[in-house]
């Protein structure tokens, strides 16, 4: 990671993008705040600054991909025409069955991923399961590293968009989570009853299945058995990736940059991925604030605004219309007023979490030309 990842507090992103040490940027936190929109700003800008780029985003908005000029994402890298410079981007969305499948199918004999794709444990398993969404993006992004790696760097930087709630930091508990499913002790007893000390517990558990029976129906227990007995010999691979996945999110070549809107509740989320990825010993690069009305320095405040609409009121056409824009310019200056005070209610909290403030669009980014204007924002 670069030394200079600030300048007096704030984040230098063209130092981080310039750096070639710099090689995975995730973007992570709550929904609403512009993580898709960051994230493919931050890949346009680093692609045109020469990086050969892949984004990945796991926004089902699509928003990604009508920004960037295209009809549709899917689960493989498609090229982003229209991008100047010496660099290349790419841009994919996550498909989260799709990715499982994939992984069944390359890690399986064709005869067993047969057998468990057409499971109807699997199926609700890869297409609905809590946490299922987050593990496959470790999974994806494992795979689009180890596709850099193996050609050549096919790409030398990997922007990720994580999912768009408070669970976005899920994906580091995802692993765990499926190897708790996976691994329990009560799924161990169903498949194997009978070795060893489980052998005292064979009468209660026929008691325990039997009433599942009845609830469940017997096919749920015969559909779960036969998916665990299939898919045991792949879980240690899906451990055993996820670990390394986990490690490369803690490497020195991963930054992490928290996305917030100047809000109360966006900050306070803020606050909570800052301390989570600080408890998790990953790479934090520091804070984006988006869609920030930025304090007037005129020094001019919104009471005396106010005050001045006040006396133009019901003059001429023309006094009357300066009344509504000093209106106008009251509320902003009271909004602007109140977002700097949230964020100076962060930075004292968090002093050595280097910030850059985005200014708020006065409309949608929608085309590769706001994504750059965002980027210069981001830049400074």
């Amino acid at each position: 990671m670069i030394d200079d990842a600030s300048r007096d507090g704030r984040l230098n992103i063209d130092g981080l993008l310039a750096d070639r040490g710099t090689e995975i940027i995730v973007c992570c936190g709550s929904g609403g705040v512009g993580k898709t929109t960051t994230a493919a700003a931050l890949a346009l800008r680093a692609a045109e600054q020469g990086r050969r780029v892949c984004v990945l985003t796991i926004d089902p908005a699509r928003r990604l991909a009508q920004s960037m000029g295209l009809t549709e994402l899917d689960n493989s890298p498609r090229p982003v025409p229209g991008v100047s410079g010496e660099g290349s981007l790419h841009a994919m969305m996550l498909d989260m069955k799709r990715t499982f499948d994939e992984v069944v199918e390359q890690h399986a004999t064709p005869e067993k991923a047969a057998q468990i794709l057409a499971n109807p444990f699997y199926v609700a398993l890869s297409s609905s399961f809590a946490g299922t969404q987050e593990y496959m993006a470790m999974e994806k992004l494992g795979q689009l590293h180890a596709e850099s790696v193996a050609d050549e760097r096919r790409w030398d930087l990997i922007v990720v968009d994580t999912p768009p709630s408070r669970s976005a930091l899920d994906f580091l508990d995802a692993p765990e989570r499926l190897s708790s499913l996976l691994d329990g002790r009560f799924i161990k007893l169903l498949l194997f009853p009978a070795k060893g000390p489980a052998r005292l517990l064979t009468a209660g558990l026929g008691i325990v299945t039997s009433a599942l029976n009845k609830v469940l129906g017997a096919q749920f227990l015969t559909d779960l058995q036969t998916f665990i007995a299939a898919f045991d010999t792949l879980f240690g691979g899906f451990r055993q990736r996820a670990e390394t996945t986990y490690a490369l999110l803690q490497a020195p070549e991963t930054a992490f940059l928290v996305i917030a809107a100047p809000e109360p509740a966006a900050m306070r989320e803020a606050a909570y991925f800052v301390e989570r990825l600080a408890g998790e010993k990953m790479p934090l690069s520091g804070l984006v604030v988006n869609r920030v009305h930025e304090d007037d320095a005129s020094g001019v405040t919104a009471p005396a605004a106010e005050s001045a609409a006040a006396r133009l009121q019901g003059g001429d056409a023309t006094d009357q219309m300066t009344s509504d824009l000093l209106t106008v310019r009251a509320e902003r200056l009271r909004v602007g007023a109140r977002e700097g005070r949230q964020r100076r209610t962060f930075t004292a909290a968090h002093p050595s979490v280097a910030t850059v403030s985005v200014a708020a669009l006065s409309g949608d980014v929608h085309d590769l030309d706001a994504l750059r204007e965002i980027g210069r924002l981001l830049a400074g």
